[in-house]
Order: structure tokens, then sequence, then C-alpha cells
């Protein structure tokens, strides 16, 4: 697995790189946004780990612009900002997990390997690795989503989500289930992380076509399936 490392702080990008590399990763390491950004852009990784307060670039930043150039790869944000509005700020970029300083590296390593883990459960056989309900299409090994022939882009919670929806087109999918499979975390009723996200969906691949897929099962969740009623949300 190779990972990209942008932090500023020398010695704790030296001891969580060391870390890592013990732990069999590759490691690529930045110090500042600019050089991360490029990193990003110019190769693939499995995960990127950010800290948000960088030179020259902020990790948000960063993986705003990676997902604009269409660069899927997951993120985690490292950061001493505890506040819940930059939490939920970096989830709905599209980060995976959001790490707060000061921690400690096994507890850092335990989420890189849930995110490997949860990457990897999303990633489907190869004979499975194109999905379609009607014109939407969702093609894993490209990590890419078209409708109609139009290519649709995501982050990669939204590529996560959509994927979990069309792999069970027709089952409603509560927001419990979602948050479990999706954001690993359990369910809270306070937060709207969830609705949000499936509003930016919806937008995505439903705003612009006359059959709608993405629906609303009011006080039980969504599904993505084809119908012909009026029914939808």
């Amino acid at each position: 697995m190779r990972l990209l490392l942008v932090e500023d702080q020398t010695m704790a990008a030296d001891y969580i790189s060391k870390g890592l590399k013990e732990n069999d990763f590759v490691v690529d390491v930045a110090h500042d946004g600019v050089d991360g950004l490029h990193y990003l852009l110019t190769n693939d990784y499995d995960l990127a780990i950010l800290d948000v307060m960088l030179p020259g670039m902020s990790g948000w930043k960063i993986l705003e612009l990676a997902r604009q150039a269409g660069k899927p790869t997951p993120v985690m944000f490292l950061t001493a900002r505890d506040e819940v509005e930059d939490r939920v700020r970096g989830l709905e970029l599209g980060a995976e997990d959001y790490l707060i300083k000061p921690f400690s590296f096994s507890e850092l390593l335990a989420r890189v390997r849930v995110i490997m883990r949860r990457q990897a459960v999303h990633m489907p056989a190869v004979e499975e690795s194109v999905l379609q309900i009607s014109n939407l299409q969702l093609d894993f090994l490209k990590h890419r989503v078209s409708r109609g022939g139009k290519r649709i882009e995501l982050t990669q919670k939204e590529f996560l989500l959509l994927s979990l929806l069309m792999r069970r087109s027709g089952e409603v999918l509560s927001r419990t289930v979602l948050a479990e499979q999706v954001w690993d975390m359990n369910f809270d009723p306070e937060t709207n992380v969830i609705d949000v996200a499936i509003r930016r969906l919806r937008s995505k691949i439903d705003d612009d076509y006359e059959v709608k897929l993405l629906h609303t099962i009011r006080g039980a969740g969504y599904v993505l399936e084809v119908r012909n009623d009026a029914d939808t949300a």
C-alpha cells in the first residue's frame, strides 16, 4: 500500500512516516500544501494523510482541488482543530476520517487499516467491476461514474455512497446503515451529514434527467431504483 503524508512539522512527519514504513506501507512525505497537492495529483496513492493547517495551502484546499481534478484518493485529516464545524467540513469535502492531535500512533495505524479494509469491501470482484442501473453506470476499476454517457464527478464519499445504493438497488437503506457502511460511524440523529451527502449526490445523478433514480422513503431511508410512479423526493 502506498500512502502520502503531508505534514509541515518535520519531527511529527518523521515519526509517522517511520511507523507506517515499519508496518509495511510505502510512504511519500511532503511538508507544505503546494508540494502535497503536486504529489497527490501526479501519483496514485491508496490513502493521503493531510494536516489541515499547512504552509502554502490548507489540507482542505488540497482535497478540494484534488476532487475537482478527478482524483479519488481517500483522505484522512490530521489536525489540532477539534471544533465540530471543522470535522463536519472535512467530512463533507469527502474525507474518510478526521483525527485530532495529539494522538497515539497505534490509533492512527488502526484508522488507516480501517480505511484500507473499507476500500477493499467496496471493491467488487473483477467480473462485477461495472454496476449499471438504467443509464447510470459505475465503473470500480476506472473509478468513474456516468449517466447517459456523460461523466459525473463525485467525491470519494459520494462514490462509496452511490456504489452501496447501486449494489443494493431496490432495497431501502436507512440512515443508520449508510452511516455505518459509508462513514464507519454510529448514526447521530442530530447531524445532517448523510442528508447533505444524499442531496449532493442526487443533484449530480438525477437533477439533469427526466427519470429519477434516487428516492427518499420518508421515515425509512433512501433507495436507488427505476420506477415509473411519482413518489419521488
